[in-house]
């Protein structure tokens, strides 16, 4: 199966989009679909350590509200804090080998000599021994879809429940699919004081408008595409997205794709909650170091981190685009 552009994938072949944007209110009918104990045990185990430097990267793991474990990698900085903390979304690229909780590995690293505990959790796509559904129109991906953003409220409490993270600086970054997922906790997680939301779907509306959601919309059957929008209606990122504030978002696409690009982008823009920027990049759906430079920069003013050595930052890997986008 490829995937590329993610968003594009579940867009088409999972959450497709809304009929009409008649309310946006965070109503508890909404919120339910992403409840969980938050009284339950995290079931927190602990495999190995790796040391770069005086940095520790644990390769843990903890249960999952919806089932089954959450790898994840936990990157503890030197030190007894009070640490920000920082939670890190993949963007399940097919054919890269950072599709998974290393994508921002090396990211979190080095942020760590500034102060911030990070957690990378893989979300439900990336975990072994998953079979993709590949039916159109299927419940297989909005289930997940859910699931990554409940595991992600689970690092949440992972994290402001140690004692060395400062629960007032707690931030988000996602990218492409968990761009989306990011979307979703911005309008339900208060605990959350920022989010970067890096080359992701915030709105079906939006994405109605598109040729693809047409041509595919007519392809499986008007009829039964329309059923399933009213299924999973409560799915619209922006009825979350557009309830973000207090918490600032920082909007990041890339100019080089067909689907999410710039235009759009602009559009999606339009639905997010203020304070928010956006900043489009010349540069393919998997961005580049400008703005790995200028996420990094919006950190360090939301968190009130020290900054961290240029250097360091300069010297994490580009991420790699395995493949240019297919035509349309």
């Amino acid at each position: 199966m490829r995937i590329l552009p993610i968003s594009l994938f579940f867009i088409l072949l999972a959450i497709p989009p809304l009929t009409s944007r008649s309310s946006f209110a965070q109503n508890a009918d909404l919120l339910r679909h992403f409840d969980y104990d938050q009284k339950a045990a995290l079931d927190l185990k602990e495999s190995g350590v790796e040391r770069r430097g005086d940095i520790d990267v644990h390769d843990i793991s903890y249960a999952s509200p919806k089932g089954g474990r959450v790898p994840a990698y936990l990157v503890v900085p030197k030190g007894k804090g009070p640490f920000a903390a920082v939670i890190w979304g993949h963007w399940y690229m097919e054919g890269s080998a950072f599709r998974n909780r290393k994508e921002f590995l090396d990211e979190a690293v080095a942020l760590a000599h500034a102060g911030v505990i990070s957690l990378l959790p893989d979300g439900p796509v990336a975990r072994p021994g998953r079979i993709d559904n590949n039916a159109p129109l299927n419940d297989q991906h909005p289930l997940e879809l859910v699931q990554a953003t409940v595991d992600m409220r689970r690092g949440a409490d992972l994290l402001l429940g140690r004692n060395d993270v400062d629960a007032k600086r707690l931030a988000y970054v996602g990218h492409s699919y968990n761009a989306q997922v990011g979307g979703f906790l911005s309008g339900i997680e208060r605990r959350f004081k920022a989010f970067v939301l890096m080359a992701g779907e915030m709105s079906d509306a939006v994405g109605l408008r598109s040729k693809e959601y047409q041509d595919f919309r007519q392809k499986v059957g008007p009829e039964k595409f329309d059923a399933y929008a009213a299924k999973y209606s409560w799915l619209d990122t922006e009825k979350y997205v557009s309830h973000a504030a207090p918490s600032a978002v920082f909007l990041q696409y890339a100019s080089q794709e067909k689907f999410l690009n710039a235009e759009r982008a602009k559009e999606y823009s339009a639905v997010v909650s203020e304070p928010k920027k956006l900043r489009i990049y010349d540069a393919p759906h998997a961005l580049n170091a400008e703005a790995r430079r200028d996420r990094i920069a919006f950190l360090v003013e939301q968190l009130h981190l020290r900054p961290p050595d240029a250097a360091l930052i300069a010297g994490v890997p580009d991420l790699v685009q395995p493949y240019d986008p297919p035509k349309q």
